[in-house]
């Protein structure tokens, strides 16, 4: 069940009525059962994953909490990495270390067929898995307490604006939350529905009328010119920011309008001025779990410079293998850990804001980072080395061919806009952007984003990027 499909358009009404109608020791029982039909809508039977790794926390948690020391602590902490993880290399790692393997072999003339399995990638493991980790390194530490109602922290796992793409909240930010009686209130209404609304706006509108010209020029980069292959890598740099902007806010929206709080993902992080700064504002609750559980065990930043370098290329590099079973992914990630590095060296104690206005003056230094975020990008969107090279070379080799590749103007149009409104909402929110503006402003909003998402929606619902991952 996508959230820009007509069955959540169902779904998300059906939830919201029956939960304020409910009393309230009835909920979290109605809210879990939806989170997991949510859930079962891609594939039932994965179901059973997500129900054994909630058992496993769960347990492992009570057991922890029980225990004076984190000596004594440990073989549980222990139990949960190693089910939990396991579980993820099982279904995610397994082919590609099995390839890898053998390619291996081969190349000491050692021939073996690799051990494959051909299956669905359980939607969402990546985020649950780590949510659910986070939960049992924080009871290990002391803290937080563990969860001793089973159904709270089942929903704390499964809640489904957030179980398939993030945030990847936190249990002492999430999981009180499921304690609380909430009323149905016109702000949070409203709010959630300004956030669902310009979500669906960014992804059905911008993200998925960019992905045809992207998909076109990446399929075949030979046959386009350097320049058509530069606006591709241009619309990307946007399909996979509305798209994963859109995801999230249809996600904080959907938890708002029940009563819930969701982290903010993104803070406009194509206005960053720094490579650290973007990674501040894209993709926080992610790159925020990297800096907890494995930068500063790690030893941070209180270490020797050679050390200090070393942390941040394990970080950034594990952060692309955990994006995807691919080279290609594994060197997105440790190129942004060179960046990073090197800006670490040349700047070694940056200023960023997060208030305020965008200051114009940093505009030059904003569109430079663009473009490097852009062209490592490219590694991103690829998923396989050969694709790479393909567009590289490409880029190189047709510099002033002449080809065909036409953009309709109304993509053009409704991108503009969605840069305008992104420095517009800079260290802000659409919801509250929105709400302090005139009423009849509002409602010309309202209506010209409705409008537009009806007629200028891409033909078919392309699924989020993210839940790919």
């Amino acid at each position: 069940m996508l959230f820009n499909s007509f069955e959540y358009v169902v779904f998300l009404p059906a939830v919201i009525l029956l939960y304020f109608i409910l009393p309230f020791r009835y909920r979290w029982i109605m809210l879990l059962g939806a989170s997991y039909y949510f859930y079962a809508c891609w594939k039932a039977e994965y179901l059973i994953i997500i129900i054994a790794s909630t058992l496993i926390d769960y347990l492992c948690g009570l057991k922890m909490g029980r225990l004076d020391s984190r000596k004594k602590r440990m073989p549980y902490l222990i139990i949960s990495l190693v089910s939990n993880l396991g579980i993820l290399f099982f279904f995610k790692y397994f082919n590609f270390f099995s390839q890898s393997y053998t390619v291996m072999l081969e190349n000491f003339d050692i021939f073996k067929e690799s051990a494959t399995f051909n299956f669905l990638l359980p939607v969402g493991i990546s985020f649950y898995t780590f949510q659910t980790l986070s939960y049992s390194i924080d009871v290990y530490k002391g803290s937080i307490k563990p969860e001793k109602h089973a159904g709270i922290f089942a929903l704390y796992v499964s809640f489904f604006p957030q179980l398939v793409a993030g945030p990847i909240e936190r249990f002492d930010r999430l999981g009180p939350q499921f304690r609380v009686k909430h009323f149905f209130t016109y702000d949070n209404f409203s709010n959630g529905m300004r956030l669902i609304l310009y979500g669906l706006f960014i992804k059905m509108v911008v993200a998925d009328n960019l992905c045809g010209y992207v998909d076109e020029l990446y399929d075949a980069p030979e046959k386009f010119g350097s320049s058509s292959l530069l606006t591709g890598m241009f619309f990307y740099s946007f399909q996979i920011y509305a798209d994963f902007y859109g995801y999230s806010l249809i996600a904080v929206g959907s938890a708002k309008i029940l009563g819930y709080t969701l982290m903010d993902n993104f803070k406009t992080p194509y206005l960053a001025t720094g490579i650290a700064e973007f990674w501040q504002r894209w993709h926080i609750s992610l790159s925020t779990w990297f800096r907890d559980y494995l930068f500063i065990p790690l030893g941070g930043s209180r270490v020797k410079v050679s050390r200090l370098f070393f942390n941040i290329m394990v970080v950034f590099t594990i952060s692309g293998f955990w994006h995807g079973a691919n080279w290609s992914f594994i060197i997105w990630g440790a190129l942004f850990g060179l960046l990073y590095i090197i800006e670490k060296i040349l700047n070694p104690k940056p200023v960023y804001s997060f208030t305020g206005r965008f200051p114009l003056k940093k505009i030059p230094v904003a569109i430079f980072i663009f473009i490097l975020v852009t062209v490592i990008w490219v590694f991103f969107r690829s998923n396989d080395m050969i694709v790479v090279k393909n567009m590289f070379s490409a880029l190189a080799e047709n510099i002033g061919k002449r080809d065909y590749f036409y953009v309709e103007p109304f993509v053009w149009i409704f991108l503009i806009i969605f840069i305008v409104s992104d420095i517009l909402l800079y260290n802000s929110r659409f919801d509250k952007w929105i709400g302090n503006k005139h009423l009849i402003f509002r409602w010309l909003i309202y209506f010209f984003l409705i409008f537009v998402i009806i007629v200028f929606s891409g033909v078919e619902n392309f699924p989020f990027i993210y839940f790919q991952f």
